[in-house]
C-alpha cells in the first residue's frame, strides 16, 4: 500500500489516475470496498495538497480562474460522497470494473476533446455545469476524476499542460478533502491506513509534480492507461 501510494501520489500529480493503483491495493489488503473508497479519497488528499505546492507557480498565476469552478467543486463533492454513503456495498463491488472502466475510456479519448485558446480565461457556464457533474463523481468514487477536470480545462486556453495541472490539482483538494467530511460522520475512514499512504502519497505527490514536469506527457499517458486497463480487467475477472 505504501509503494502504490508513491507512485499514485507521483502519477496524480501529472495527468491523474493514481487511484488506479491505490484503491486496488487497499481492496487487495483486505478493506471493504466502500471504507476503501473512503480511506483511499483521505490519503489521495494529502497527496494532491503536496502536488499542488509543486506547481505553486502555475497556481498563482492563474488563481482568478478557481473561484467559481472551487464553488461548484464544493456543493459536487458533497453530494457524491452523500451518494456513496447510502450505496448498498454490494452493488458498490459489482460497480467497481465499471467505474474503473469508464475512467479509463475518458482518459484514453481525453485528447480527442481538447481545444486550444488564445488567452486563459475562467470556466464558462459549460465548464463550471460539468465541472459539478465532476465533482460529484469524485466526492463517489474519485479514480479518473483528475483526467475529467484536465479536459475540461483543456478548453479555458491554459498556456502548457502544467498550469493545467496546478489548477487541477488545487480543485482536486476541494473536492477530495470536502468528501472527507461525510466520511469522518459515517466513521468508515480506515485511519490508520489512510495516514499511512498518506505520508507516502505527499512525498510522491511533490516529488513527481517537480519531477513529471520534465518527462514528455504522453510517456505519462501511456503509463496510466496501461493501469488503469489491467486494474478494469481484473476487476471484471473478479
Amino acid at each position: 500500500m505504501a509503494g502504490a501510494a508513491l507512485i499514485g501520489g507521483a502519477i496524480n500529480s501529472v495527468a491523474g489516475g493514481g487511484s488506479f493503483l491505490t484503491f486496488p491495493a487497499l481492496i487487495f489488503a483486505g478493506v471493504p470496498a466502500i471504507p476503501a473508497n473512503a480511506t483511499n479519497n483521505t490519503a489521495m488528499w494529502l497527496g494532491v495538497v503536496a502536488s499542488a505546492r509543486g506547481y505553486r507557480e502555475e497556481v498563482r498565476a492563474h488563481r482568478h480562474m478557481l473561484v467559481a469552478a472551487s464553488i461548484v467543486s464544493l456543493i459536487g463533492a458533497v453530494i457524491g460522497a452523500v451518494l456513496l454513503l447510502h450505496t448498498p456495498p454490494k452493488l458498490f463491488v459489482r460497480m467497481i470494473p465499471w467505474l474503473l472502466l469508464f475512467a479509463t475510456v475518458v482518459f484514453a479519448l481525453s485528447p480527442l476533446v481538447t481545444k486550444k485558446r488564445d488567452t486563459a480565461r475562467p470556466h464558462t457556464p459549460f465548464q463550471l455545469v460539468v465541472q459539478f457533474f465532476i465533482a460529484i463523481y469524485g466526492g463517489y468514487f474519485g479514480a479518473g476524476m483528475g483526467i475529467l477536470m484536465l479536459a475540461v480545462l483543456s478548453f479555458s486556453g491554459l498556456p502548457n499542460m502544467n498550469a493545467a495541472n496546478g489548477l487541477k490539482n488545487v480543485l482536486s483538494i476541494v473536492i477530495n478533502g470536502t468528501a472527507i467530511i461525510p466520511f469522518v460522520i459515517a466513521g468508515i475512514i480506515v485511519w490508520k491506513i489512510a495516514l499511512l499512504m498518506a505520508v507516502f502519497t505527499m512525498i510522491g505527490g511533490y516529488a513527481g509534480s517537480r519531477f513529471f514536469r520534465r518527462v514528455p506527457s504522453g510517456v505519462t499517458r501511456v503509463i496510466v492507461l496501461c493501469i488503469g486497463v489491467s486494474m478494469s480487467a481484473y476487476f471484471f475477472v473478479r
